[in-house]
């Protein structure tokens, strides 16, 4: 089976994934080919060959262990490398498999059990609800058909003793038809028939005659729900004898194939039964009674556990690394909500920031693999029109957690709270260009009018992936390779040599040019400034003196968000809090000083009057 054809099934980049899945005869994996992706698996570094590897290794995992474990060395790792990617191929190929392997009666799939049998007699059946019945005595006729001619005598003998049990399970179909008619009738089943026994004796037919011109037995219907399934002659089998010693001495035995995808011998269903008579008048009369049917308990067989979805298993495998990913956001929200109290102090501030880039740099980057990507922004949009679902993105959990921070600073700091505080990459830039500066590194002014213009490339290179997305994805993929997080945070380095050529390159301009990258080349920056502008609040203040009489903060804006006039473009600020350090500095801000100096001054000393 296909996995798109069967599932329809959508990968992480918004696009059509299939893998071909075959199942074997001992319900387990064959083997699994991929046959088409656009999967953003560069963004981790894995190759189209990766995939492949991880999808031929599902091979021999069987279908009744509900983790999916398989029974030998080659059966996939799909923790260790759990990648969004990789986790939506993994159930995809699961659930495909599981329904072939169901469809095939491979594995017990929630149906009746055909296979299970047991020697029973007919008491011990009908003890154990396989078959029901219900009688309507002459008394009881007569009442209920008023008028009928000829008439109805009264009395306790039945009118009709009506008898019905589904007869596909060998254990009830084997011991009321016998093992050589039980055989011939079920091995000439078509798919999603089912087998009815129907018997009775009395007064009273349940065939008819009637059925003979219409081909429609007018007085049985199995009724399911509000759907309602005629027994016809097409599916009509007499049957003369029963091998059961002590089976009611019927008078009528039939068999009947129920037909309709829509039936479900597991569920409770009725058989209605109608019986009429025609009046003196010439008319007619009748009445309809319903005897209820449930197949017992017993041999309704239960379907395979569902697979767990691997979104429940590394949410809980990686609880940690969540908690820690949500402490830190927590204290980043503190940070920029009491930042007044925490700008007056200018070392207490520098010292909570370089520990908090820092930690975002070793732990959050490094070890949790926690780099924020703009391909995860074009995958989102994909999947907003191909069909959006939340496990695709719950796959990766601290992901998920940092966009859902991500999301809600957004509107109410703007893009600073990620791209100043959050990202790793961009505090690798700050640190190693405070490191270079310590060392005397001499620092490049680029002219505001040039810094504007060089803006506009991180918006172009943004537009052109999202565009690029909607004709390939991998050539998106690929141009998004602009970003340097894969290879700088996700693999630390360990990568083709132009890859960490490019990321060097990028360092060290930022050891001259604070965040270089950032500044100018970042396509996540640009696709996050855009719902920025949605922001709620404005947390900087500036002074009235800010760009007229004074422009420090423009020049130690870590990416020159700050113009000539003094004002800050929320577009490009990434919340260092630094211009309002500077403000509150009054050993650096020269509104400060003068307003200490004129504090202090000595009044005038009054002059004497001449007399």
């Amino acid at each position: 089976m296909s996995t798109w054809e069967v599932l329809r099934s959508v990968g992480y980049s918004g696009k059509p994934l299939d893998v071909l899945v075959a199942v074997s005869f001992e319900g387990s994996i064959a083997g699994a080919r991929l046959m088409r992706h656009n999967e953003p698996i560069l963004t981790l570094g894995l190759s189209d060959q990766d995939i492949e590897r991880f999808v031929t290794g599902f091979a021999g995992v069987n279908l009744m262990d509900p983790g999916g474990a398989g029974t030998g060395p080659d059966a996939p790792d799909i923790i260790s490398r759990a990648t969004v990617s990789t986790g939506v191929i993994r159930d995809a190929i699961l659930r495909t498999a599981r329904l072939l392997a169901i469809s095939r009666g491979l594995v017990p799939g929630g149906g009746i059990d055909r296979i299970g049998f047991a020697s029973q007699s007919w008491a011990e059946l009908e003890a154990m609800g396989a078959v029901r019945h219900h009688v309507v005595t002459l008394s009881e006729a007569h009442a209920a058909l008023p008028g009928a001619k000829p008439p109805i005598p009264e009395g306790s003998a039945p009118f009709i003793d009506l008898w019905v049990a589904l007869a596909d399970t060998p254990t009830i179909g084997r011991n009321i038809l016998g093992e050589q008619q039980f055989n011939r009738v079920t091995g000439a089943l078509e798919p999603e028939e089912y087998l009815l026994f129907v018997a009775s004796h009395g007064l009273y037919s349940h065939r008819g005659t009637n059925w003979r011109r219409s081909g429609v037995f007018d007085r049985l219907m199995i009724r399911q729900g509000k759907v309602d399934f005629p027994l016809t002659d097409a599916g009509y089998t007499r049957i003369d004898k029963l091998p059961l010693w002590d089976a009611p001495p019927f008078k009528e035995r039939s068999l009947f194939r129920i037909r309709g995808g829509r039936f479900d011998p597991t569920q409770p269903f009725e058989l209605a039964f109608t019986a009429s008579r025609s009046t003196a008048a010439g008319q007619d009369t009748s009445f309809t009674l319903s005897l209820d049917y449930q197949l017992p308990d017993r041999f309704v067989q239960a379907p395979p556990a569902e697979v767990a979805p691997l979104w429940h298993r590394t949410w809980a495998e990686k609880k940690f690394a969540v908690i820690s990913v949500a402490a830190m956001q927590v204290s980043l929200t503190l940070i920029l909500l009491f930042q007044e109290p925490l700008v007056r102090r200018k070392r207490l501030w520098l010292r909570i920031r370089l520990a908090y880039l820092t930690i975002t740099l070793v732990w959050l980057g490094w070890v949790l693999n926690g780099q924020l990507s703009v391909v995860q922004v074009v995958a989102f949009l994909q999947s907003m029109l191909a069909g959006f679902r939340w496990e695709t993105f719950l796959i990766e959990p601290v992901i998920f957690t940092l966009w859902a921070g991500v999301a809600m600073g957004l509107l109410f700091w703007g893009r600073g709270v990620f791209c100043g505080w959050l990202c790793p990459f961009g505090a690798l830039q700050e640190l190693s260009n405070l490191l270079a500066r310590r060392l005397g590194v001499p620092q490049l002014s680029v002219p505001h009018a040039v810094h504007e213009r060089l803006w506009m490339i991180k918006y172009i290179l943004f537009m052109a992936i999202l565009a690029l997305s909607f004709y390939s994805m991998r050539d998106a993929l690929i141009l998004a390779e602009v970003e340097p997080f894969k290879t700088a945070i996700s693999l630390r380095m360990v990568r083709a040599w132009p890859y960490v050529a490019f990321v060097l390159i990028l360092l060290m301009a930022g050891l001259f040019i604070e965040r270089f990258y950032c500044r100018y080349l970042c396509p996540l920056g640009a696709a996050l400034s855009i719902p920025a502008k949605l922001k709620v609040f404005d947390w900087l203040h500036r002074r009235p003196q800010c760009g007229r009489e004074c422009r420090l903060c423009e020049t130690k804006c870590t990416v020159g968000a700050i113009d000539p006039l003094g004002r800050i473009n929320a577009n490009e600020c990434v919340l260092c809090l630094r211009c309002q350090v500077v403000m509150n500095d009054p050993e650096t801000c020269p509104v400060l000083k003068r307003r200490a100096r004129a504090n202090v001054a000595p009044s005038p000393t009054p002059q004497s009057q001449t007399p």
